[in-house]
């Protein structure tokens, strides 16, 4: 028997019913995948993730936590189930230092998510990698390396580029990143020995 640990969050208040499910179904679901025990405050959105006795994995925890982190910056449960991959990680870019009033952050949202949300979802198709803006932040699904191009690419539209140069960079990228894809899975015939 290992006890690994708790990790404390919150999420916005109007995230917790997400969180929770239609029955509870939503949290049961994370804590019997991860086996651990999650309470939610439901007054202030502070989240207790705890392992235990069947908590197997020492990373469980950190997963259950990411999860319950992805629900409350917007992203579906689904979605964040996608997290229970080892592969898969969650990134979180704050948008304080670049929208620090509503009107800046509403023309920051509207250049991320573009006109009836074509940058979002190219964002998403270039990458392989979910994408949710929510409040003051962007939010980020997908593996490391896809992650990583897709917090470049939001870094650029907050800089003020122009979106056919992020357009541009995505689709390079997303070259790189099938070729990379690809080289791994050579045949180790096809390798120098």
């Amino acid at each position: 028997m290992a006890i690994y640990g708790t990790m404390r969050t919150k999420i916005p208040h109007e995230r917790i019913a997400v969180c929770i499910g239609t029955n509870g179904e939503t949290k049961k679901h994370v804590e019997d995948v991860t086996h651990t025990k999650i309470t939610i405050d439901s007054v202030d959105g502070v989240v207790l993730v705890e392992s235990t006795p069947q908590t197997e994995d020492p990373l469980a925890v950190w997963r259950a936590r990411d999860i319950v982190l992805a629900i409350g910056r917007g992203f579906s449960p689904k979605r964040a189930f996608k997290l229970l991959d080892e592969d898969m990680i969650l990134e979180i870019i704050f948008l304080d230092t670049s929208a620090n009033t509503p009107k800046a952050l509403k023309r920051i949202s509207g250049r991320l998510i573009g006109e009836r949300g074509k940058t979002r979802r190219i964002i998403e198709e270039f990458t392989g990698a979910a994408l949710s803006i929510y409040g003051h932040s962007v939010s980020l699904i997908g593996t490391i390396e896809r992650v990583n191009v897709a917090k470049e690419a939001v870094q650029m539209l907050l800089k003020g580029l122009a979106h056919k140069t992020v357009y541009s960079f995505l689709d390079r990228k997303q070259r790189e990143l099938k070729k990379a894809e690809l080289s791994l899975w050579k045949p180790a015939s096809d390798f120098n020995l």
